[in-house]
């Protein structure tokens, strides 16, 4: 098994791949203001769309929800059917680095902990060209949330996410590339354990005896917990933050 392979399947009946809660997307979606009566919204690294659901029942339009996993495509499509909301979601499976869309398509860019990924300032600036002149672009993204972090937690961070940078750096960055910062707050510790963290330890225990021969799980297993051991101690000076900002 490759090791993509072996992560999809640890996350794949997540109920988040990353920390998040509904509350949040709804506090984050608030702040939008002035939209048009229809708006057109691009979910980029939806996943298993647990933002993508609580975001259709939020808007009057049309979400197109984007990944490169087609499991977590096919799930949301069903929790779409089952929650009545067919039609408002179109489901594609297509790489944020690859979106052909034609530019100003779309009023709101919504991304949930899946821009690092890409790249922050360069995301901000890749995506711009795809909002509507007066568009918003959402996104939960990991940052320092206090100065001088200790050395442990520093060097995890750096070796992981090389570009992570403080809050007031980020929005610095914002304004750089053009947008006009609108907001941004910080996802409460519960998103982290309620919705990713506990559900991803039993998915763990349920797998270590299928694979509890493989050097590869073993391998990510260490990484995971090194992680929520990060989380655990350090939680404080590191976190998920939502920017809102506008074209």
């Amino acid at each position: 098994m490759d090791p993509d392979s072996l992560f999809f399947e640890l996350y794949h009946t997540l109920p988040r791949q990353g920390p998040g809660d509904n509350e949040s997307t709804r506090k984050a979606f608030s702040y939008l203001k002035d939209l048009p009566p229809r708006i057109t919204l691009l979910d980029v690294g939806c996943g298993s769309g647990m933002q993508t659901i609580q975001l259709a029942k939020l808007i009057n339009g049309h979400i197109t929800a984007i990944d490169i996993h087609e499991p977590f495509l096919r799930k949301l499509r069903t929790d779409i059917e089952v929650q009545g909301l067919s039609g408002i979601v179109t489901e594609l499976n297509k790489s944020m680095f690859e979106m052909d869309f034609t530019s100003e398509s779309f009023d709101v860019i919504w991304s949930e902990g899946a821009m690092y990924i890409y790249g922050f300032r360069k995301a901000l600036a890749d995506w711009k060209t795809l909002l509507k002149p007066v568009g918003y672009l959402v996104c939960s993204h990991i940052a320092w949330l206090k100065d001088s972090p200790p050395a442990e937690v520093k060097t995890y961070w750096i070796r992981e996410y090389p570009e992570i940078t403080g809050i007031e750096e980020n929005v610095k960055i914002i304004r750089d590339e053009g947008y006009i910062p609108v907001g941004h707050f910080s996802l409460p510790e519960e998103s982290w354990w309620n919705n990713y963290y506990n559900p991803l330890n039993r998915r763990i225990d349920i797998l270590s005896q299928k694979y509890r021969t493989a050097k590869l799980f073993k391998s990510l297993i260490d990484a995971m917990k090194l992680e929520m051991y990060m989380f655990k101690n350090y939680s404080k000076y590191y976190g998920y933050v939502f920017f809102i900002m506008k074209k």
